[in-house]
């Protein structure tokens, strides 16, 4: 699994288009078709692999997830959009100006380049389509996306639980292990920092 890891994190990216992208490959397999050596773990064989086309389609399975399954078909871009519209409408433009990256997948070369232009783009149709049904009489003001990429991106996660952890307030908010004893699992559900989920 170590290797799997290494093979993706030196080799994948998000492309923008992905008919052009196996043209690309096919033209000049050469170029684009990788070769990657390693060591077998147990009898220290060399082992070489070609990474061809995964290069690409691993990471297009957050923006075409049908590809993996056809039951899936919401992009990580449409569940952004769809969590943004089920804010307050005075709180989405902002939100839209900040979708901050989180997590080690989202490391992948051009991951913020296509989400944020799959985001503007379901954005900008949805305000076409207003004003294309108010006949003209409304024009909305053109949405900002911006997503953010940083320095913590690969580990925000744990580092803005750290955070938490290290305030005084945490102990308020934790469960202890008394009360998961009485109370079991279904005690996770209820926190008072994120109100009570159903």
């Amino acid at each position: 699994m170590e290797e799997a890891k290494r093979i993706k994190e030196s080799y994948s990216y998000v492309c923008p288009d992905i008919a052009k992208e196996f043209k690309k490959y096919d033209a000049d397999p050469e170029r684009w078709i990788k070769q990657h050596t390693f060591n077998h773990s147990v009898n220290k064989k060399e082992i070489v692999v070609d990474v061809g086309y995964e290069r690409f389609m691993g990471p297009e399975i957050f923006f075409s997830p049908e590809f993996s399954n056809p039951d899936f078909t919401d992009s990580i871009s449409d569940v952004t959009d769809a969590v943004i519209q089920q804010c307050p409408i005075d709180v989405r433009r902002g939100l839209y100006k900040n979708i901050v990256l989180s997590g080690g997948t989202t490391m992948f070369k051009d991951f913020g380049r296509r989400l944020q232009r799959d985001v503007k783009k379901i954005v900008t149709n949805r305000q076409e389509e207003s004003a294309k049904l108010s006949q003209g009489r409304i024009q909305p003001t053109p949405m900002d996306v911006n997503v953010i990429s940083h320095k913590m991106q690969r580990y925000a996660v744990w580092f803005g639980g750290s955070m938490l952890a290290s305030t005084p307030e945490f102990y308020s908010v934790c469960h202890s292990k008394a009360d998961y004893e009485e109370y079991g699992p279904s005690i996770a559900r209820h926190n008072p920092v994120f109100g009570a989920m159903n």
